[in-house]
């Protein structure tokens, strides 16, 4: 596509996510300023009051009922766990998920990111992190995943026609940066548009123009695209340009195409740009667009989607409040100072009785014999103020449902159970939050698992933490039929996920710390048999060595049974270890039938061989005694046709002689020119049948070479060939002579 198609879609749909979303900024920005900033008086009526110059309390208690919320997700982290969900995973592999996927939550301190959304739900109902790809460091190409807090919700803009609680069917979405104009030529250069300021702006053109600010976007484009896939007779499935790719590899080990299809996928596309033109364009390596929302109170008005925060239902109650809570001040503030009386001329001996209402004297004299003046009581705050402002109070409570029990203060309940159900009426009646956000982090998850065997996939090692956080090196690959202990292949196998609300690690150890305590407190006997659990779960430096000696110090019987669970655990530890020597057999067992058959196959195939040779063997020399047989013969033949041809020649002879005497006429030199024609075409006859004797001899001579050299051949070493990929064997050579 074209940069200015690109760049006219991306301002199009930025109008109609601004358009579509206007409502909820607006609210969100009012809710935000009114519980955050605490802008809780209407601007005509502060202005009023303060020209008349009476007070505008602001007593705001909205931040403690969002703390509650936040807080209490906070205690109980949602935590990503990956399971697996096709025969190609395994569980070992879907534990190293688990615990690359904490390690990128610890190294990117996705709780910030994740808390901040929250908040941000809350106070203004929406919040946004987002899933990144940053080099692992600085002399490296190895990339790593990041999760990153969006700060400010409102620079990004999603599909407003997105119907999915997790935001997961979005097509597009944007995050945008004001930058000034110094800030934006350092990052982007120079030379870099900012926008088209000609007098026939586009209407769409009106969101990305500022004098001073350049407003720089990242759109995001998710493209539904169709790919053929295959299935192979093993059972895998492959991208069809993949298998083509292994196509003769495949064909080497006999594996063929059992079926093929269309699928539906996912195409993603980064393009950062300003209203001006198009700066950079890149491939994501995922399906889903890595923006996350955590959304708050969620309402669906004829398929328009309203996002409320705590904050909204609760607003006039918190400015009644402050109103009478004001106004109580204020009737404070204007009653008449509380006076003395006395009589008549009791206040003439000191002066200080003037000042008596507004300073605090050591002394005061009155007229001696007279009655002591009587200070006046004071008046006291209106009862009905009081009452307005305790109803307003109520009214919040009622309200969000969270009552004095859940903030901590003291209620009218009486026992701990009473306390612990209005706690929980309080968690159920805001847990739509906490749900929100195990959503988001489970919409996060599908998104990180969907990333990493894109991102993890070529030899490295990688850093992943167990449950308590401990560290630990593991080695990753991809594209071995056969891993070796130890190493994992995080691009086989497909995995699913699940999000558990709970207490973290460190929040279940101090709940047994103080279970424990407790229990020392009722029972102050059990503390030698319980210090060295207690110190063990202590955040302190030389805590496990403590709890060593605490250890030593138990009784013999306690030490018996701690040297039984031990026993226990290396019991476990070695069973695992058997369990995974069995499967290394069996996975040996395998590999030697495999190779055993493939010997047999190699054995009849040089049995095939042999037997062919031996016929062969068996022919020639068939053919050598009907050779020499026939040779016999041809030589007996030749040796009477010799003599026919001597006795022919004398009869010849005889008969010239005769011709001879008879004629008388016939010189002597006519006879013996005749005699010598007769003794050369014999000759020449011998000599034409001895020649296709030796030709027979050659040609036999020539097949019996043949046949020895291809004995010897069969006779001769031999090495397997096998696969330099699959190492499967694919047939034999002769072995040379120098490495016999």
């Amino acid at each position: 596509m074209a940069d200015k198609d690109i760049l006219d879609d991306a301002k199009e749909r930025f109008k109609l996510s601004a358009d579509a979303e206007s409502d909820n900024r607006q609210w969100a920005l009012e809710d935000i300023e009114f519980a955050r900033l605490g802008k809780q008086w209407p601007d005509a009526v502060l202005s009023q009051r303060e020209r008349e110059g009476r007070p505008c309390l602001t007593i705001n208690r909205l931040p403690a009922f969002a703390r509650q919320i936040v807080n209490d997700a906070r205690q109980n982290k949602p935590a990503i766990k990956v399971k697996p969900a096709d025969s190609g995973a395994d569980v070992k592999t879907a534990e190293i998920y688990n615990g690359l996927i904490r390690n990128i939550e610890v190294s990117s301190n996705a709780e910030i990111a994740y808390d901040t959304a929250l908040e941000c739900a809350v106070y203004g109902g929406f919040g946004y992190w987002r899933v990144k790809t940053d080099y692992a460091h600085d002399d490296t190409f190895d990339l790593d995943l990041c999760i990153e807090r969006v700060a400010n919700p409102f620079t990004v803009y999603g599909d407003p026609k997105s119907q999915a609680a997790d935001a997961s069917d979005w097509r597009w979405g944007f995050v945008t940066e004001l930058l000034s104009r110094d800030e934006f030529a350092s990052k982007y250069g120079k030379n870099a548009k900012t926008i088209s300021w000609s007098a026939d702006k586009d209407e769409r053109d009106q969101h990305w123009q500022d004098e001073d600010k350049i407003r720089v976007a990242e759109h995001w484009v998710r493209d539904e695209v169709t790919r053929p896939i295959v299935k192979l007779s093993t059972g895998i499935v492959l991208d069809a340009d993949a298998y083509k790719a292994s196509k003769a590899l495949f064909d080497a080990q006999g594996i063929v195409v059992v079926g093929e299809r269309e699928t539906r996928s996912w195409k993603v596309t980064q393009h950062i740009l300003t209203g001006a033109e198009v700066l950079e364009s890149a491939e994501w390596s995922g399906r889903y667009i890595p923006i996350i929302p955590a959304y708050g109170d969620e309402v669906n008005v004829e398929g328009k989607r309203y996002f409320r925060s705590l904050v909204r239902d609760v607003r006039d109650a918190q400015l009644m409040y402050n109103y009478w809570r004001t106004a109580t001040a204020e009737l404070v503030a204007l009653a008449p100072k509380a006076p003395f009386i006395g009589e008549q001329g009791s206040f003439d001996n000191d002066p200080n009785w003037k000042t008596a209402n507004t300073k605090s004297h050591a002394y005061l004299e009155y007229k001696k014999g007279a009655v002591p003046p009587q200070r006046q009581p004071f008046a006291g705050v209106p009862a009905g103020a009081m009452q307005e402002a305790l109803t307003a109070s109520d009214d919040m409570k009622a309200i969000l449902g969270i009552y004095d029990a859940s903030l901590g203060a003291r209620s009218n309940e009486t026992s701990g159970r009473a306390i612990m159900a209005r706690q929980r009426e309080g968690d159920v009646s805001t847990f739509h939050y906490i749900d929100n956000l195990s959503r988001a982090i489970r919409y996060c998850g599908r998104v990180l698992i969907d990333l990493i065997p894109t991102v993890y996939n070529a030899e490295r090692m990688i850093r992943v933490l167990g449950e308590d956080g401990s560290p630990k090196v593991v080695q990753i690959a991809a594209g071995q039929e056969q891993m070796p202990p130890g190493v994992y292949d995080l691009t086989r196998g497909k995995y699913d996920l699940v999000v558990e609300s709970g207490p973290s690690y460190t929040t279940k150890r101090e709940e047994i710390n103080v279970f424990l305590t407790e229990v020392l407190r009722a029972n102050p006997a059990t503390a030698p048999l319980l210090m060295d659990v207690i110190v063990r779960n202590m955040d302190f430096p030389e805590s496990d060595k403590i709890a060593a000696r605490f250890k030593a110090m138990l009784p013999p019987p306690i030490q018996a049974l701690e040297q039984q669970d031990e026993d226990g655990q290396q019991a476990g530890v070695i069973a695992q270890q058997l369990v995974q020597a069995q499967m290394q057999i069996q996975q040996m067992q395998q590999a030697l039938q495999q190779a055993e058959i493939q010997r047999t196959q190699l054995d009849a195939a040089k049995l095939q061989q042999e037997g062919a040779i031996e016929k062969a063997r068996l022919d020639l020399e068939a053919r050598k005694v009907e050779l020499d047989k026939y040779q016999a013969e041809l030589d007996a033949n030749v040796k009477v046709y010799v003599e026919q041809l001597k006795i022919g020649a004398q009869q010849e002879s005889q008969a010239a002689q005769m011709q001879a005497e008879d004629r008388r006429a016939q010189p002597a030199a006519d006879a013996a020119m005749s005699e010598r024609m007769s003794n050369e075409s014999l000759m020449a006859a011998v000599q034409e049948i001895m020649g296709g004797l030796s030709m027979m001899r050659e040609t036999n001579a020539a097949q019996m070479q043949a046949m020895q050299a291809l004995v010897q051949a069969a006779n001769a070493p031999k090495r397997v060939v096998r696969d330099p990929v699959t190492n499967r064997a694919i047939g034999v050579e002769p072995v040379p002579p120098e490495a016999q």
